[in-house]
């Protein structure tokens, strides 16, 4: 069996084979959604009380209150100086990066004011409070929680509780260092679809939040489902995907292992090769060979790339572009010389890294861009997390005396079109005795 599918633009069957790749549906395990309906259900009930039950139940903590599950400021503050100096130094050098991307993105809010004085405009709010749920045990991901709670700060948000499980009690040092250097106001230990109730519903221990973000397992990501229009959510992401460009100019061994570093999430990762070069796509396989034994997660990255990954003859650069388009990914890779070229082509991608030395890997962790991104082809509709997704806009109106005049008759037609007469009326109120009268449709029609 071949390590990697191959595939060629110029075959009979490769739309069909392109389609048959990228099928993927996130198949809803009727058993989970049972299970977290329950506990959603239970901890809207019961609040405290549930939430305490179902953290003795799946972390084994024993508590007789949420305030003893409680992560003090004091224990972040001595996570962090416990770090060895080369973690604290790249965490901080990555949230510093952060913060000074993500302040870019900040919108401010704005007026303008018409020739008869009426003003109109936008106000830009933050959100009150955010929950952000951070995995513990083994996958546990302090620069997600950078990720995530970077911009929620930097949009103005007012308090960011993190929910983090701590299964038998173990604290992740690193998310506790990483929480201290975002910015987080307040960190729980505990987890599961029970903290995203919590956060949702509210207890008399923890404040309901306005959006919960942060990566979860199928039961965090089946919870989120379910609160959400009570509570706003980041996204529900599938599988990490890495679609890659190649002019054939960059060397073999970094494109493998590029593929690798999007594969090794898990066995449903997509990593995908675009090239026009026939003899260098034999190259990457062979690097693919060459360095897959290597890897300590080689069998997971195996999977991936038999089931999902593919590298792809295409007639040229242009085609390329145009498949990638299609393919909507979340990470795009364009290595080639004169990038900007191709970018420029690029419609739908959650984030694009141009240049043969711009990896991937180095926006999971410090570029600076935000990491959380739009998979499963979902690049063709939204965007990767930012500070906007953390503030909300209202719309100003002010009408000046002048203004209701020229308003009030355009409003009044139209709602007397619409047979909404008390819309109509509201509007004529404004209307000055001495201007004409409205043009109103008599009482008899």
């Amino acid at each position: 069996m071949s390590l990697i599918n191959r595939l060629d633009t110029r075959s009979d069957d490769f739309r069909t084979r392109l389609r048959s790749l990228l099928a993927f549906e996130a198949s809803e395990d009727a058993s989970i959604e049972q299970a977290v309906a329950e506990i959603l259900r239970d901890v809207r009930a019961r609040g405290d009380e549930a939430v305490l039950e179902y953290t003795r139940r799946f972390d084994r903590v024993q508590a007789s209150s949420v305030e003893e599950l409680e992560i003090p400021r004091a224990d972040w503050a001595a996570a962090l100086d416990a770090l060895a100096v080369d973690q604290r130094r790249a965490l901080e050098a990555a949230a510093e990066r952060i913060r000074a991307y993500h302040e870019r993105q900040r919108a401010e809010s704005w007026t303008y004011t018409e020739a008869d004085g009426t003003v109109l405009g936008q106000k830009i709010t933050p959100l009150d409070r955010v929950g952000l749920y951070v995995p513990g045990g083994k996958a546990a991901y302090p620069s997600s929680l950078l990720m995530n709670a970077i911009p929620a700060k930097v949009a103005g948000v007012a308090e960011v509780v993190m929910v983090t499980p701590t299964p038998d009690g173990v604290r992740n040092p690193m998310v506790l260092a990483a929480a201290a250097i975002a910015g987080v106001d307040r960190a729980i230990a505990i987890g599961g679809a029970q903290a995203v109730g919590a956060l949702a519903y509210g207890t008399a221990s923890i404040a309901p939040v306005d959006k919960i973000v942060g990566p979860g397992n199928a039961y965090v990501a089946a919870a989120k489902r379910r609160v959400y229009g009570t509570v706003g959510i980041d996204m529900i992401a599938g599988p990490s995907e890495i679609l890659v460009i190649c002019d054939g100019k960059t060397p073999a061994d970094w494109i493998a292992m590029d593929l690798f570093s999007q594969a090794e999430h898990d066995e449903l990762a997509q990593a995908i090769l675009l090239c026009p070069d026939a003899a260098y796509l034999e190259a990457v396989e062979a690097a693919i060979a060459r360095l897959l034994p290597a890897m300590p997660r080689a069998e997971i990255i195996r999977a991936s790339l038999a089931h999902r990954g593919a590298l792809i003859l295409v007639r040229d650069l242009e085609e390329a572009c145009a498949i990638a388009n299609e393919i909507a990914p979340e990470h795009l890779e364009i290595s080639t010389v004169d990038p900007e070229r191709w970018a420029d082509r690029i419609r739908h991608a959650g984030a694009i890294f141009m240049g043969p030395h711009s990896s991937e890997s180095l926006g999971d962790y410090c570029a600076g861009p935000n990491h959380v991104l739009p998979t499963s082809r979902t690049a063709r509709f939204s965007s990767p997390l930012g500070v906007y997704d953390f503030q909300k806009r209202s719309s100003l109106i002010k009408v000046s005396g002048a203004g209701a005049q020229t308003l009030g008759r355009i409003a009044a037609t139209l709602a007397y079109g619409e047979g909404l007469q008390a819309h109509a009326h509201s509007a004529e109120y404004r209307l000055d005795e001495a201007a004409a009268a409205p043009a109103r449709p008599d009482a008899s029609s």
